[in-house]
Formats: structure tokens, sequence, C-alpha cells
């Protein structure tokens, strides 16, 4: 496929839907990164707009005033007894780390904790008062309708994850903190913080999960058996969990922004896909993915704010050898791998797909295997294109337009009184249109994409007595 024309496309799609936003964790634990000053010069020159750090560091704040980068700053987990017993800690700890700073340093949210269900020092009977006494602190400084407050959770807060319909919270947190915490987000106009990584997923289960499906490429995707949703990709699935549990607690209304995800580029021999290639593959697809639109299969209309981490390997982290290759970049700010972070940069982006899972070889799971929903082979080794109903008929059309116009499709058999004419269905003309491009292409990898509104099948896809060529 030549890429100048499917990136062209790309870019012109985003004018039919406003694109999700990318940002990046700030994480310093380590010896040997670039002053604050250089590292928002590097934001800056990367086009990301957006940072969120876990602390409230007086350099960091500074060095970011006047930057234009929105702030996520923190409120530490051993700070949660304090701000939630005494409102005049929370007044202070504003103040000093808020106020003092905002409105040249553009903070826009507070992390109150971080994965605090999982914090050994059992700090979660803490979490909402502490939230509550921050907001009350914003308050009396008007800056509560400016500035949000939440608190990320990590996904084993969930009792459930799989299907994503059946996501629901663990019970034993449901009346202790996630009813008031949700109820807190409602009335505050906030919204939920997630911190999720495919990668975990997928490295406890390589022998079940495809490695396609958890770095967004091409695979026929896995049904949802509770609501016949089709997912393409583990990251979605994982986000739908968690709406489905407020939604399971009737808490449909409240956003959310993914406050961390990210994929090691190293790890030890039994972190299965930790690679270069496979980091690579996983962030710059989620960045397209976000970057051009389009929500989840539960809530497609509703674009995401995704928070990368990190920002630079940290050397002294504890735990295994992934914890210390999150990176995007080395210390002397050169590049662990090729990405973009903007939309324009997508203009030149290009998966270079590779075999290396990490660890060891893991073979593709076949259909029938596991309960966790696999991808299917084809039978004769042909592959179609189609279009996917779920992105509404805005971005299907505008994806048919340009493949019957500049991207060369015979769109012929979709014409009145032509074989494939009926059904006459944006989804069943899409899908012609798509399939002739991608087999002109000789099924070349990235041919059936189109913004995100196509994906590849392994068997013989029918709209009514229209059968989809394998070939021109």
């Amino acid at each position: 496929m030549e890429r100048h024309s499917v990136f062209f496309f790309l870019i012109s799609i985003v004018a039919f839907a406003d694109g999700g936003s990318i940002g990046v964790n700030y994480g310093r634990i380590a010896n040997n990164l670039p002053s604050a000053r250089k590292v928002v010069q590097l934001l800056r020159s990367q086009g990301l707009e957006r940072v969120k750090v876990y602390d409230t560091d007086p350099a960091v704040l500074k060095s970011l005033s006047g930057s234009g980068i929105k702030v996520t700053v923190d409120l530490p987990n051993e700070l949660l007894s304090s701000a939630a017993r005494h409102q005049s800690f929370a007044n202070s700890w504003v103040q000093r780390n808020v106020v003092a700073y905002h409105p040249a340093t553009q903070i826009e949210a507070i992390a109150v904790g971080n994965e605090v269900f999982v914090d050994p020092h059992n700090t979660t009977t803490f979490l909402v008062p502490a939230m509550k006494n921050i907001h009350a602190a914003l308050v009396k400084n008007n800056l509560d309708s400016s500035i949000k407050i939440s608190s990320p959770i990590a996904l084993s807060a969930l009792q459930n994850s799989y299907p994503a319909s059946a996501g629901s919270f663990r019970p034993e947190l449901v009346e202790l903190v996630f009813k008031p915490l949700l109820d807190f987000l409602r009335q505050t106009g906030s919204f939920l913080m997630v911190n999720a990584y495919p990668f975990f997923a997928y490295e406890s289960n390589s022998d079940v999960i495809s490695l396609d499906y958890a770095l967004f490429r091409e695979n026929p995707g896995v049904v949802d058996a509770g609501n016949g949703l089709r997912y393409f990709n583990l990251f979605d699935a994982q986000i739908d969990a968690v709406f489905a549990a407020m939604s399971a607690l009737k808490y449909d209304d409240i956003k959310m922004v993914v406050t961390e995800t990210g994929w090691p580029s190293k790890g030890d021999e039994n972190e299965i896909g930790a690679s270069v290639e496979n980091a690579a593959a996983y962030n710059g697809n989620l960045i397209r993915r976000i970057l051009t639109g389009g929500g989840t299969p539960r809530r497609p209309k509703e674009e995401l704010t995704v928070y990368l981490f990190a920002l630079f390997n940290e050397n002294q982290k504890n735990g295994p050898t992934s914890e210390r290759n999150y990176g995007l970049f080395y210390p002397d700010e050169k590049k662990v791998y090729n990405i973009p972070f903007t939309v324009e940069g997508l203009k030149d982006y290009h998966d270079d797909r590779s075999p290396v899972t990490g660890g060891r070889q893991v073979k593709a799971p076949v259909e029938g295997g596991s309960p966790r929903g696999s991808v299917s082979k084809s039978l004769t080794g042909n592959t179609w294109c189609v279009a996917n109903g779920e992105m509404g008929k805005v971005k299907l059309q505008a994806a048919l337009d340009y493949a019957c116009g500049e991207g060369g499709a015979d769109c012929r058999g979709i014409q009145p009184g032509a074989t494939c004419y009926d059904p006459n269905t944006i989804e069943a003309h899409a899908s012609f249109a798509f399939n002739s491009y991608y087999q002109k292409k000789a099924r070349q990898m990235g041919s059936c994409y189109f913004g995100g509104t196509a994906y590849v099948v392994t068997q013989p896809p029918r709209f009514g007595k229209c059968e989809l060529p394998t070939g021109y």
C-alpha cells in the first residue's frame, strides 16, 4: 500500500470527528534524567500537550510555567490520611502545590492517591474524604471549575473483566468506596481515572490472547457473548469492562481518562511480549487509535484522553526488568523507538510488523480454544476487508468516499442495479469498497484500516446475495 495515500486519508477523516488526546507520565525514579527545563523543551518539541506527574516538585511545576502544557499533579498515598482527617492540611497543600503555580502552570487535574486499593498501607478508607477536602480547598480558592479531582484505579479493582460486558467492581469495594467515589465524580463534573495495561494480560495469557489483538493490529476481533459487540483490541475490552462496572452501579454518565498505559521495551526471560518491536507497535498503534477519533464499542462516540507510561526509562525502579523499561525516551532524550505523538506525525507512521513476542515464541490461538476470546484461522488462507458498522455512518461514508475516489477501489458493483447494490446499506457498500481496495493492494499490511473503520476477517463475508471477491 502507498503510505502517503493512506495517511492522507487518516488525516482527512479527523475532520469528521475530533480525536482524543495523548499525554505522558513523567516519572522520576532515576538518577540520570535531564533537568526539568530540558524535559519541558522535549515535551514541546514532540507536540505533547499534556503531562502527568507523581508529585508536586517545585522545579518541575516552575519549569512548566508558561509552556502551554496541561498538567495533572498527584497527592501521594502517604498524605491521604492527613488530607482526609484535617481540612486545614488539605487547604495548606492546595495553597502550596496548586495555587502557588496556577494558572501560569496549567494544572487541570489532581490525582488524589494512585492505585489506592492495592496500596499495602491500607489507605482505601481515606480516599474519598481526602478527595472531598481537597475539593473544598479548591472551592475556597475559586479553582473547582477549572481543576478536577479524581483518583487512578488499577484494573485489579474489578471482580470480573471478561467478557467486557460482565465487568464489575470487587464487592467489598462497592459500598465502601466506589459508590461514594462515583457520587463525588458526578457531583463535581469529574471523571474516573483508570490505569490499564494490556501487556499484563497478554504476558499472563499469551497462549490464548493473540499478539495482534493486544497490539492493535489487524485481526478478526472477539465477539462479546454478553452484548454481541465485537472487539478488535484488548485495550478497548479492558476499558469497556470498567464502563460496564460503572453501568452496573448506574453511573453511565461518568467519563473516563486513562491515566496510565504502556508496553515495556525490555523484560526478563519470563516476561513474554516485552520487546522494542512490540512496545513500538502498542504505543504507536494506540496513538493512532486515539488521535483518529472514536471511542470504545460500548461508548463509540466518547473520545478518550490517554496518558502513556512513561516518558523515560527509570533506572532506580524496583521489580522485574520491565519496570525500568517502559520509557519512550532514554535519559539522553533519544527515542527508544520512533513513533509520533501528533496527528501530523501520523502521516509518516508505519507499524513495522515483527514476529517478536519476547521471552518465547507464542502460537496464535484458534477459535474455540479459550474463554477469553481468540482469533480464528482461515481454512483457505484467504482474508477479506470489511467495514466496522459500529464506527457510525459519518465515518463510514467518509471512508467509502475515499476508497471509491482517491483510493481507486472498483465500486461498480455497488452502483444501482449492480450485483452488490443490495443490501443498500452504508456498511455493506463500504465493505465492498474496502475489500476491493484491500485485494487490489494484494492484502498488504495496513491496507485494511481506513481510519479505524475497517478490519480483516478470515471467513467469507456475505451481504445478502453479494459475495466479496478475494482477488483482482
